[in-house]
């Protein structure tokens, strides 16, 4: 497989794929023997449906040599689900020694992406019941970030960041309850989003008004990252509005570098504040963003009260992280975990609502190293976890649209991400300031060192 095919963008592949320039089951070879290459050690899948993927393929060159012409935007390009997803025919853990579902069906966002026209190459790793902002389960070896094989590459989508910073994806899907998609994004050097609430489908039919989490996607361009909600959210319009003309009109932008809730890495408030001078260069006016009023403890029982719900057959064989959350969240009534969520939504928003869009950092410390939190007592591994989502997990309480945009390397070695939160519903303005900034601040032609092995 020739490196600048792997490199594309998934949308880019899709274009390939539609011209006959290249087949499904080429792409699909491609990837699976960087997959065996590199994941070994990177550990970024817990599954891989090796002859399945081929047979996916197989089929969807068929249908592209037919000549049909409603082929969907992604027809013949792979991807993988997380292992929070149930996907027809393989096994869901949720990243739990006590959780072993097998699957019969598609869950509702496993049968977005077959829509999407994507071929499912496997499953990848989530932190356990996607607790916390690492990828550490017991379940299998912790999952590395390619950019340094000592560090972790987020969590819980950990898997999904990892696989595309090391090209073993074009794009990945993801979930966010507190950060999921974005802290990894930040941490790997990718574009994540996470959509306001309500515009994906959730992925088990769960309607509740507060719900935390959505599915979005992990990737190295806006575009590929706005078809994928699209197809997410069966619409057209994101990736419509990115490629539309920016807006034209001056936004009021406002900027925080600093909180309470935790100490900002020197490098990373600096990455901000010049991501924030590119975008008065574009002609938005700036302002300071005063810091929501909340803390960590605060917002603990409505996570907890999240986790509970979780399922674990097995539930003393869960880490003591994920086994405290859910035991604490079983103590907590939906009525106080909804009261706690619409106070805190209140407060953020009566900060953010002067401002079309505010600009933070997405995570502001460094990078951890794999194995950090292992040792701690569950409460303290959490709450120092837990930094690594206090500026992310603001826009899961007010359900707000939010992105990851990498914005550098703190020591010239670990990535930097900037976090871009825009108004309820306002998912297209996120993406259209994230394009813009993606032609100002190039981040797509930095690969991680593990990309380059094989």
């Amino acid at each position: 497989m020739i490196r600048e095919v792997l490199d594309a963008s998934a949308l880019e592949q899709a274009a390939l794929l539609r011209a006959r320039e290249i087949s499904s089951e080429e792409l699909v070879r491609g990837y699976l023997e960087r997959i065996a290459a590199l994941d070994p050690e990177l550990n970024a899948f817990v599954r891989v449906h090796r002859r399945r993927a081929l047979a996916q393929a197989r089929r969807k060159d068929g249908e592209t040599r037919s000549g049909r012409a409603d082929l969907p935007v992604f027809h013949g390009v792979p991807t993988a689900m997380k292992d929070l997803n149930l996907v027809r025919g393989s096994v869901a853990r949720f990243g739990s020694r006590g959780v072993w579902i097998p699957s019969p069906v598609d869950c509702h966002s496993t049968a977005s992406v077959r829509r999407g026209g994507f071929v499912i190459v496997g499953k990848t790793a989530t932190s356990e019941l996607g607790a916390m902002p690492v990828t550490e389960p017991d379940l299998h070896p912790p999952t590395r970030n390619p950019w340094d094989l000592e560090r972790s590459s987020g969590g819980s989508s950990g898997g999904a960041g990892a696989a595309v910073a090391a090209a073993l994806l074009p794009i990945a899907h993801g979930s966010d309850g507190a950060g999921s998609v974005r802290i990894p994004a930040a941490l790997c050097g990718l574009y994540g989003f996470k959509a306001s609430r309500g515009r994906v489908a959730n992925a088990y039919g769960l309607r509740d008004p507060d719900i935390l989490y959505s599915c979005g996607p992990l990737a190295r361009t806006v575009e590929d990252a706005a078809a994928l909600l699209d197809v997410l959210s069966r619409s057209d319009e994101l990736l419509r509005a990115v490629r539309a003309p920016a807006p034209r009109r001056q936004l009021r932008i406002g900027v925080l570098t600093h909180s309470q809730l935790a100490p900002t890495h020197p490098e990373i408030a600096e990455g901000v504040r010049a991501v924030a001078k590119q975008l008065e260069a574009m002609g938005h006016a700036l302002d300071e963003l005063r810091a929501p009023e909340g803390s960590v403890e605060e917002f603990l029982p409505v996570y907890q009260r999240q986790l509970a719900g979780a399922p674990a057959f097995l539930p003393w064989r869960l880490q003591p992280v994920p086994r405290w959350l859910r035991t604490a969240g079983k103590r907590v009534s939906a009525e106080r975990a909804r009261e706690i969520q619409r106070d805190l939504t209140r407060r953020i928003l009566a900060t953010l609502e002067p401002f079309d869009l505010c600009l933070t950092p997405t995570v502001p410390i460094e990078t951890p190293r794999v194995g950090e939190f292992r040792d701690l007592p569950a409460p303290e591994a959490f709450a120092r976890a837990a930094l690594l989502g206090v500026y992310t997990a603001t826009s899961n309480i007010t359900g707000a649209p939010s992105a990851n945009l990498p914005m550098g390397r703190m020591a010239g070695r670990w990535p930097m991400g900037v976090h871009l939160i825009g108004r309820v519903g306002d998912d297209a303005l996120v993406l259209q300031i994230s394009r813009q900034l993606e032609e100002a601040l190039p981040w797509r032609g930095e690969w991680a060192p593990a990309a380059r092995l094989a």
